[in-house]
Protein backbone atom coordinates (compact mmCIF):
# COMPACT_ATOMS: atom_id res chain seq x y z
CA UNK A 1 0.00 0.00 0.00
CA UNK A 2 1.38 3.40 -0.98
CA UNK A 3 1.57 6.30 1.44
CA UNK A 4 -0.10 9.53 0.37
CA UNK A 5 3.11 11.52 0.80
CA UNK A 6 6.73 10.50 1.33
CA UNK A 7 9.49 12.95 2.21
CA UNK A 8 13.00 11.55 1.89
CA UNK A 9 16.67 12.46 1.54
CA UNK A 10 16.63 14.89 4.45
CA UNK A 11 17.70 15.23 8.06
CA UNK A 12 14.82 14.45 10.43
CA UNK A 13 15.07 16.61 13.57
CA UNK A 14 13.40 15.90 16.91
CA UNK A 15 14.21 17.41 20.32
CA UNK A 16 16.32 14.35 21.09
CA UNK A 17 17.91 13.34 17.79
CA UNK A 18 18.86 14.17 14.21
CA UNK A 19 19.12 11.40 11.62
CA UNK A 20 19.33 10.99 7.88
CA UNK A 21 16.10 9.83 6.26
CA UNK A 22 12.50 10.90 6.02
CA UNK A 23 8.86 10.25 6.82
CA UNK A 24 5.72 8.84 5.22
CA UNK A 25 2.18 10.15 5.73
CA UNK A 26 -1.11 8.38 4.98
CA UNK A 27 -4.63 9.51 5.85
CA UNK A 28 -3.09 12.65 7.40
CA UNK A 29 -0.96 10.73 9.96
CA UNK A 30 2.67 9.63 10.14
CA UNK A 31 2.87 5.97 9.17
CA UNK A 32 6.63 5.53 8.78
CA UNK A 33 9.74 7.34 10.05
CA UNK A 34 13.25 6.21 9.25
CA UNK A 35 15.98 5.83 6.68
CA UNK A 36 15.09 6.35 3.03
CA UNK A 37 15.28 2.64 2.19
CA UNK A 38 12.84 1.81 5.02
CA UNK A 39 10.08 4.13 3.78
CA UNK A 40 7.15 2.88 1.70
CA UNK A 41 6.41 4.13 -1.80
CA UNK A 42 4.35 7.30 -1.99
CA UNK A 43 1.72 8.68 -4.32
CA UNK A 44 3.67 11.92 -3.99
CA UNK A 45 7.38 12.05 -3.12
CA UNK A 46 9.28 15.11 -1.97
CA UNK A 47 13.06 15.09 -2.22
CA UNK A 48 14.26 17.17 0.73
CA UNK A 49 17.69 17.48 -0.93
CA UNK A 50 19.58 17.26 2.33
CA UNK A 51 17.50 19.90 4.10
CA UNK A 52 16.13 19.53 7.62
CA UNK A 53 12.71 17.96 8.22
CA UNK A 54 11.16 19.42 11.39
CA UNK A 55 7.87 18.64 13.13
CA UNK A 56 5.27 21.18 12.04
CA UNK A 57 6.17 24.44 13.75
CA UNK A 58 3.61 26.04 16.09
CA UNK A 59 3.01 29.73 16.73
CA UNK A 60 0.95 29.68 19.90
CA UNK A 61 0.21 33.41 20.02
CA UNK A 62 -1.42 35.11 17.03
CA UNK A 63 -4.13 37.72 16.49
CA UNK A 64 -5.86 36.90 13.20
CA UNK A 65 -8.56 39.52 14.01
CA UNK A 66 -11.51 37.36 12.95
CA UNK A 67 -14.34 38.27 13.56
CA UNK A 68 -14.89 42.01 13.71
CA UNK A 69 -11.49 43.50 12.82
CA UNK A 70 -10.90 41.88 9.46
CA UNK A 71 -9.72 45.12 7.85
CA UNK A 72 -6.48 44.41 9.76
CA UNK A 73 -6.21 40.64 9.13
CA UNK A 74 -8.43 37.59 8.82
CA UNK A 75 -7.97 33.84 8.99
CA UNK A 76 -7.36 33.63 5.24
CA UNK A 77 -4.56 36.19 5.10
CA UNK A 78 -3.19 35.34 8.55
CA UNK A 79 -2.97 31.61 7.84
CA UNK A 80 -1.41 32.32 4.44
CA UNK A 81 1.29 34.31 6.20
CA UNK A 82 1.64 31.45 8.69
CA UNK A 83 2.29 28.72 6.11
CA UNK A 84 4.68 31.02 4.25
CA UNK A 85 6.53 31.39 7.54
CA UNK A 86 6.71 27.62 8.10
CA UNK A 87 3.90 27.46 10.68
CA UNK A 88 1.42 24.55 10.68
CA UNK A 89 -0.65 25.31 13.82
CA UNK A 90 -1.56 28.55 15.60
CA UNK A 91 -3.33 29.54 18.81
CA UNK A 92 -5.59 32.53 18.15
CA UNK A 93 -6.32 35.22 20.72
CA UNK A 94 -9.86 36.15 21.89
CA UNK A 95 -9.80 39.99 21.80
CA UNK A 96 -11.93 40.27 18.68
CA UNK A 97 -15.38 41.86 18.09
CA UNK A 98 -17.39 40.49 19.75
CA UNK A 99 -14.86 38.93 22.13
CA UNK A 100 -14.62 35.14 22.33
CA UNK A 101 -16.31 35.21 25.73
CA UNK A 102 -18.95 32.46 25.56
CA UNK A 103 -19.65 29.13 23.87
CA UNK A 104 -21.58 30.75 21.04
CA UNK A 105 -18.62 32.92 20.03
CA UNK A 106 -16.31 29.90 20.20
CA UNK A 107 -18.54 28.28 17.61
CA UNK A 108 -18.59 31.44 15.50
CA UNK A 109 -14.78 31.57 15.40
CA UNK A 110 -14.51 27.85 14.63
CA UNK A 111 -16.86 28.17 11.65
CA UNK A 112 -15.12 31.27 10.30
CA UNK A 113 -11.66 29.81 10.68
CA UNK A 114 -12.44 26.39 9.23
CA UNK A 115 -13.82 28.12 6.13
CA UNK A 116 -10.63 30.14 5.64
CA UNK A 117 -7.61 28.70 7.40
CA UNK A 118 -4.67 26.99 5.70
CA UNK A 119 -3.35 25.88 9.12
CA UNK A 120 -4.80 24.07 12.10
CA UNK A 121 -5.67 26.29 15.06
CA UNK A 122 -6.64 26.46 18.69
CA UNK A 123 -9.14 28.97 20.08
CA UNK A 124 -8.85 30.72 23.44
CA UNK A 125 -11.76 32.02 25.46
CA UNK A 126 -11.42 35.37 27.20
CA UNK A 127 -12.22 35.82 30.90
CA UNK A 128 -13.65 39.19 31.99
CA UNK A 129 -15.46 40.52 35.04
CA UNK A 130 -18.87 39.20 34.01
CA UNK A 131 -18.45 35.77 32.42
CA UNK A 132 -17.26 33.33 35.10
CA UNK A 133 -20.35 31.20 34.42
CA UNK A 134 -19.31 30.88 30.76
CA UNK A 135 -15.92 29.32 31.52
CA UNK A 136 -17.01 25.68 31.65
CA UNK A 137 -19.41 25.98 28.67
CA UNK A 138 -16.52 27.38 26.62
CA UNK A 139 -14.50 24.30 27.54
CA UNK A 140 -17.35 22.10 26.32
CA UNK A 141 -17.39 24.11 23.07
CA UNK A 142 -13.75 23.22 22.48
CA UNK A 143 -11.51 26.07 23.63
CA UNK A 144 -7.88 25.12 24.11
CA UNK A 145 -7.56 27.41 27.13
CA UNK A 146 -8.36 30.87 28.46
CA UNK A 147 -6.85 34.35 28.55
CA UNK A 148 -7.07 37.25 30.97
CA UNK A 149 -5.82 40.65 29.84
CA UNK A 150 -4.52 42.06 33.12
CA UNK A 151 -2.71 44.69 31.06
CA UNK A 152 -4.55 47.22 28.94
CA UNK A 153 -4.17 46.35 25.27
CA UNK A 154 -6.04 46.20 21.95
CA UNK A 155 -9.78 46.08 22.65
CA UNK A 156 -9.27 47.27 26.24
CA UNK A 157 -11.24 44.35 27.61
CA UNK A 158 -12.25 44.58 31.29
CA UNK A 159 -10.29 42.16 33.44
CA UNK A 160 -11.72 40.34 36.45
CA UNK A 161 -11.04 41.99 39.80
CA UNK A 162 -9.47 39.99 42.62
CA UNK A 163 -12.81 38.88 44.00
CA UNK A 164 -13.93 37.57 40.63
CA UNK A 165 -10.50 35.97 40.07
CA UNK A 166 -11.22 33.54 42.89
CA UNK A 167 -14.30 32.31 41.05
CA UNK A 168 -12.72 32.48 37.60
CA UNK A 169 -9.50 30.66 38.54
CA UNK A 170 -11.55 28.01 40.37
CA UNK A 171 -13.73 27.37 37.32
CA UNK A 172 -10.68 27.25 35.05
CA UNK A 173 -9.12 24.67 37.37
CA UNK A 174 -12.27 22.55 37.03
CA UNK A 175 -11.97 22.75 33.23
CA UNK A 176 -8.42 21.23 33.36
CA UNK A 177 -7.37 23.82 30.78
CA UNK A 178 -4.56 26.38 31.11
CA UNK A 179 -5.10 30.06 31.81
CA UNK A 180 -2.82 32.37 29.84
CA UNK A 181 -2.32 35.92 31.06
CA UNK A 182 -1.28 39.20 29.53
CA UNK A 183 0.76 40.22 32.58
CA UNK A 184 0.91 43.99 33.08
CA UNK A 185 -0.27 45.99 36.08
CA UNK A 186 -2.65 48.68 34.80
CA UNK A 187 -2.08 51.04 37.74
CA UNK A 188 1.68 51.10 37.16
CA UNK A 189 1.11 51.41 33.43
CA UNK A 190 -1.32 54.35 33.76
CA UNK A 191 0.79 56.21 36.33
CA UNK A 192 3.98 56.19 34.27
CA UNK A 193 2.21 56.87 30.98
CA UNK A 194 0.53 59.95 32.44
CA UNK A 195 3.79 61.10 34.05
CA UNK A 196 5.75 60.83 30.80
CA UNK A 197 3.02 62.60 28.85
CA UNK A 198 2.99 65.44 31.38
CA UNK A 199 6.76 65.78 31.00
CA UNK A 200 6.37 66.04 27.22
CA UNK A 201 8.28 62.83 26.53
CA UNK A 202 6.63 61.78 23.28
CA UNK A 203 9.50 60.05 21.49
CA UNK A 204 9.40 56.30 20.68
CA UNK A 205 12.17 55.37 23.13
CA UNK A 206 9.92 56.57 25.98
CA UNK A 207 7.55 53.66 25.36
CA UNK A 208 9.50 51.16 27.47
CA UNK A 209 9.59 53.60 30.41
CA UNK A 210 5.78 53.73 30.43
CA UNK A 211 5.56 50.01 31.17
CA UNK A 212 8.66 49.31 33.29
CA UNK A 213 9.81 45.84 34.29
CA UNK A 214 7.84 46.04 37.56
CA UNK A 215 4.66 46.43 35.53
CA UNK A 216 5.02 42.88 34.21
CA UNK A 217 6.72 41.37 37.25
CA UNK A 218 4.05 42.47 39.72
CA UNK A 219 1.29 41.07 37.52
CA UNK A 220 3.06 37.72 37.19
CA UNK A 221 3.53 37.53 40.99
CA UNK A 222 -0.14 38.36 41.51
CA UNK A 223 -1.35 35.68 39.10
CA UNK A 224 1.05 33.08 40.50
CA UNK A 225 -0.44 33.65 43.94
CA UNK A 226 -3.97 32.91 42.69
CA UNK A 227 -2.82 29.98 40.55
CA UNK A 228 -0.98 28.34 43.43
CA UNK A 229 -3.84 28.90 45.86
CA UNK A 230 -6.49 27.59 43.48
CA UNK A 231 -4.56 24.89 41.59
CA UNK A 232 -4.80 26.56 38.17
CA UNK A 233 -2.51 25.77 35.24
CA UNK A 234 -0.93 29.14 34.44
CA UNK A 235 0.79 30.34 31.27
CA UNK A 236 2.59 33.68 30.92
CA UNK A 237 2.15 35.18 27.46
CA UNK A 238 4.90 37.28 25.80
CA UNK A 239 7.21 37.34 28.85
CA UNK A 240 9.70 40.18 28.52
CA UNK A 241 11.56 40.55 31.83
CA UNK A 242 14.24 38.69 33.75
CA UNK A 243 12.25 39.22 36.97
CA UNK A 244 9.20 37.40 35.60
CA UNK A 245 11.43 34.64 34.23
CA UNK A 246 12.98 34.13 37.67
CA UNK A 247 9.53 33.89 39.27
CA UNK A 248 8.48 31.27 36.71
CA UNK A 249 11.68 29.35 37.34
CA UNK A 250 11.08 29.40 41.10
CA UNK A 251 7.42 28.39 40.70
CA UNK A 252 8.40 25.42 38.52
CA UNK A 253 10.89 24.37 41.21
CA UNK A 254 8.03 24.38 43.73
CA UNK A 255 6.09 22.02 41.49
CA UNK A 256 3.56 24.49 40.09
CA UNK A 257 2.21 23.87 36.61
CA UNK A 258 3.33 27.24 35.26
CA UNK A 259 4.71 27.83 31.76
CA UNK A 260 5.90 30.85 29.81
CA UNK A 261 6.66 32.07 26.32
CA UNK A 262 8.78 34.82 24.89
CA UNK A 263 9.05 36.26 21.39
CA UNK A 264 11.74 37.05 18.81
CA UNK A 265 11.46 40.79 19.49
CA UNK A 266 12.23 40.30 23.20
CA UNK A 267 15.24 38.16 22.30
CA UNK A 268 16.68 40.34 19.55
CA UNK A 269 15.61 43.99 19.97
CA UNK A 270 16.15 46.77 22.54
CA UNK A 271 14.30 49.99 23.44
CA UNK A 272 16.90 52.16 21.69
CA UNK A 273 16.00 50.40 18.42
CA UNK A 274 12.78 52.41 18.48
CA UNK A 275 14.86 55.46 17.60
CA UNK A 276 15.45 53.75 14.24
CA UNK A 277 12.15 52.01 13.49
CA UNK A 278 9.80 54.08 15.66
CA UNK A 279 6.33 52.76 16.33
CA UNK A 280 6.88 49.70 14.11
CA UNK A 281 8.52 48.13 17.20
CA UNK A 282 5.82 49.29 19.63
CA UNK A 283 4.40 46.25 21.40
CA UNK A 284 2.67 45.40 24.70
CA UNK A 285 4.72 44.72 26.76
CA UNK A 286 7.63 46.69 25.28
CA UNK A 287 11.02 45.32 24.26
CA UNK A 288 13.61 45.51 27.04
CA UNK A 289 17.34 46.01 27.48
CA UNK A 290 19.83 43.26 26.66
CA UNK A 291 20.14 41.98 30.24
CA UNK A 292 16.52 40.81 30.09
CA UNK A 293 17.05 39.11 26.72
CA UNK A 294 20.04 37.19 28.05
CA UNK A 295 17.93 35.68 30.84
CA UNK A 296 15.14 34.79 28.39
CA UNK A 297 17.66 33.00 26.15
CA UNK A 298 19.00 31.17 29.21
CA UNK A 299 15.45 30.15 30.11
CA UNK A 300 14.79 28.73 26.64
CA UNK A 301 18.00 26.67 26.80
CA UNK A 302 17.52 25.46 30.38
CA UNK A 303 13.76 24.92 30.23
CA UNK A 304 12.24 27.54 32.51
CA UNK A 305 11.01 29.48 29.47
CA UNK A 306 8.95 26.98 27.53
CA UNK A 307 8.41 28.36 24.05
CA UNK A 308 8.84 31.03 21.42
CA UNK A 309 5.69 32.66 19.99
CA UNK A 310 5.39 35.83 17.94
CA UNK A 311 2.29 37.71 19.19
CA UNK A 312 1.50 38.37 15.52
CA UNK A 313 -0.74 41.44 15.72
CA UNK A 314 -1.10 43.42 12.47
CA UNK A 315 -2.65 46.86 12.09
CA UNK A 316 -2.83 49.35 9.26
CA UNK A 317 0.18 51.63 8.86
CA UNK A 318 -2.15 54.56 9.59
CA UNK A 319 -2.99 53.01 12.97
CA UNK A 320 0.70 52.36 13.58
CA UNK A 321 1.38 56.02 12.85
CA UNK A 322 4.30 55.11 10.65
CA UNK A 323 5.37 54.47 7.11
CA UNK A 324 6.75 51.06 6.16
CA UNK A 325 10.32 52.19 6.97
CA UNK A 326 9.54 53.44 10.48
CA UNK A 327 9.21 57.17 9.86
CA UNK A 328 6.84 58.47 12.55
CA UNK A 329 3.78 60.14 11.03
CA UNK A 330 2.09 61.11 14.31
CA UNK A 331 3.31 63.66 16.86
CA UNK A 332 3.67 61.24 19.78
CA UNK A 333 4.34 57.55 20.36
CA UNK A 334 1.19 57.54 22.54
CA UNK A 335 -0.91 58.12 19.40
CA UNK A 336 0.43 54.97 17.68
CA UNK A 337 -1.15 51.56 18.20
CA UNK A 338 0.81 48.58 19.57
CA UNK A 339 1.48 45.41 17.60
CA UNK A 340 3.10 44.22 14.38
CA UNK A 341 3.32 41.22 12.05
CA UNK A 342 5.34 38.23 13.25
CA UNK A 343 3.97 34.89 12.10
CA UNK A 344 5.87 34.97 8.78
CA UNK A 345 9.18 36.27 10.10
CA UNK A 346 9.59 34.48 13.44
CA UNK A 347 11.04 31.23 12.10
CA UNK A 348 13.85 32.66 9.92
CA UNK A 349 14.80 35.11 12.68
CA UNK A 350 15.36 32.31 15.19
CA UNK A 351 16.90 29.91 12.64
CA UNK A 352 19.47 32.65 12.06
CA UNK A 353 20.30 32.49 15.76
CA UNK A 354 20.53 28.69 15.52
CA UNK A 355 23.07 29.15 12.73
CA UNK A 356 25.01 31.51 15.00
CA UNK A 357 25.14 28.82 17.71
CA UNK A 358 22.74 30.50 20.14
CA UNK A 359 20.77 27.23 20.41
CA UNK A 360 20.81 23.90 18.61
CA UNK A 361 18.21 22.94 16.03
CA UNK A 362 17.06 20.20 18.41
CA UNK A 363 16.52 22.79 21.14
CA UNK A 364 14.61 24.96 18.69
CA UNK A 365 12.29 22.06 17.85
CA UNK A 366 11.70 21.62 21.58
CA UNK A 367 10.57 25.25 22.09
CA UNK A 368 8.80 25.69 18.74
CA UNK A 369 7.05 22.32 18.36
CA UNK A 370 6.91 19.99 21.34
CA UNK A 371 6.56 22.47 24.19
CA UNK A 372 3.77 24.59 22.65
CA UNK A 373 1.82 21.39 21.97
CA UNK A 374 2.38 20.21 25.53
CA UNK A 375 1.39 23.53 27.11
CA UNK A 376 -1.89 23.67 25.18
CA UNK A 377 -2.48 19.92 25.66
CA UNK A 378 -2.50 18.86 22.01
CA UNK A 379 0.66 16.74 22.24
CA UNK A 380 1.43 14.24 20.71
CA UNK A 381 -1.24 14.89 18.08
CA UNK A 382 0.75 18.02 17.31
CA UNK A 383 4.38 18.96 17.89
CA UNK A 384 5.93 15.56 17.22
CA UNK A 385 7.23 13.33 14.47
CA UNK A 386 5.98 9.99 15.69
CA UNK A 387 3.72 7.25 14.39
CA UNK A 388 0.06 8.21 14.60
CA UNK A 389 0.68 11.93 15.09
CA UNK A 390 -0.70 14.43 12.60
CA UNK A 391 1.48 14.59 9.50
CA UNK A 392 2.68 18.16 10.06
CA UNK A 393 6.14 18.98 8.67
CA UNK A 394 8.22 22.11 8.13
CA UNK A 395 11.21 21.66 5.82
CA UNK A 396 13.89 24.29 6.40
CA UNK A 397 16.97 25.18 4.40
CA UNK A 398 19.57 26.14 7.01
CA UNK A 399 21.97 27.45 4.34
CA UNK A 400 19.54 29.71 2.49
CA UNK A 401 20.05 33.43 3.00
CA UNK A 402 17.37 36.07 2.54
CA UNK A 403 16.45 39.64 3.43
CA UNK A 404 13.08 40.30 5.07
CA UNK A 405 11.03 42.52 2.77
CA UNK A 406 7.94 44.03 4.38
CA UNK A 407 6.28 44.56 1.01
CA UNK A 408 6.41 40.83 0.27
CA UNK A 409 4.79 39.62 3.48
CA UNK A 410 1.46 37.82 2.99
CA UNK A 411 -0.53 39.48 5.78
CA UNK A 412 -3.34 41.86 4.87
CA UNK A 413 -1.37 44.66 6.53
CA UNK A 414 2.39 44.51 6.81
CA UNK A 415 3.83 46.61 9.66
CA UNK A 416 7.10 45.01 10.76
CA UNK A 417 10.22 46.16 12.59
CA UNK A 418 12.23 43.50 10.70
CA UNK A 419 12.22 45.11 7.24
CA UNK A 420 15.71 44.78 5.76
CA UNK A 421 16.97 42.21 8.31
CA UNK A 422 19.23 39.58 6.80
CA UNK A 423 18.46 36.00 7.79
CA UNK A 424 20.10 32.62 7.23
CA UNK A 425 17.80 29.63 7.64
CA UNK A 426 14.46 29.70 5.84
CA UNK A 427 11.35 27.47 5.70
CA UNK A 428 10.92 26.14 2.15
CA UNK A 429 7.97 23.75 2.52
CA UNK A 430 5.04 23.64 4.95
CA UNK A 431 2.89 20.52 5.24
CA UNK A 432 -0.31 20.35 7.32
CA UNK A 433 -1.62 16.81 7.98
CA UNK A 434 0.06 15.59 4.80
CA UNK A 435 -1.22 18.46 2.62
CA UNK A 436 1.47 20.64 1.06
CA UNK A 437 0.46 24.22 1.89
CA UNK A 438 3.63 26.17 0.96
CA UNK A 439 6.53 25.67 -1.43
CA UNK A 440 9.49 28.02 -1.76
CA UNK A 441 7.86 30.84 0.14
CA UNK A 442 4.52 30.89 -1.67
CA UNK A 443 1.14 29.37 -0.67
CA UNK A 444 -0.02 26.40 -2.74
CA UNK A 445 -2.73 24.84 -0.56
CA UNK A 446 -6.40 25.24 0.29
CA UNK A 447 -8.32 26.03 3.49
CA UNK A 448 -8.10 22.70 5.33
CA UNK A 449 -7.56 24.00 8.87
CA UNK A 450 -9.30 22.29 11.78
CA UNK A 451 -9.88 23.50 15.30
CA UNK A 452 -7.69 21.63 17.75
CA UNK A 453 -9.38 20.52 20.94
CA UNK A 454 -7.29 19.59 23.97
CA UNK A 455 -6.37 16.02 24.84
CA UNK A 456 -7.45 15.65 28.47
CA UNK A 457 -7.09 12.81 30.93
CA UNK A 458 -10.48 11.34 31.72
Amino acid sequence: MKADLVIKNGWVVTPQDTFRGGVAIAQEKFVAIGTDDSLPDGKEVIDAKGRHILPGLIDAHVHFRDPGMTYKEDFSTGSTAAVCGGITTVVDMPNVIPPTADAEQVGVKQRLAEEKSLVDFGVLGVVVQTNADHILPMAQAGVIGYKIFFGETIGNLPFPDDGMCIEAFSNITKSKLPLGIHAENRQIQHYWTNKLKAEGKNDPVSWEQSRPYLCEAESVAHALFFAEALGTKLHIFHMSTKQAAQMVKDAKARGLRVTAETGPHYLLREPNDMAKVGSLLKMNPPVRTKDHAEVLWDGLIKGYVDMIATDHSPHTLEEKGSDINGKLLKPAIWDCISGFCGVETGVPLILTEVNKGRMSLNQYVKVACENPARVWQIYPRKGAIRLGSDGDITIVDMDKEATIDAAKLHSKNKPTPWNGWKVKGVPVCTIVRGHVQMRDGEPVGKPIGRMQKPILDS
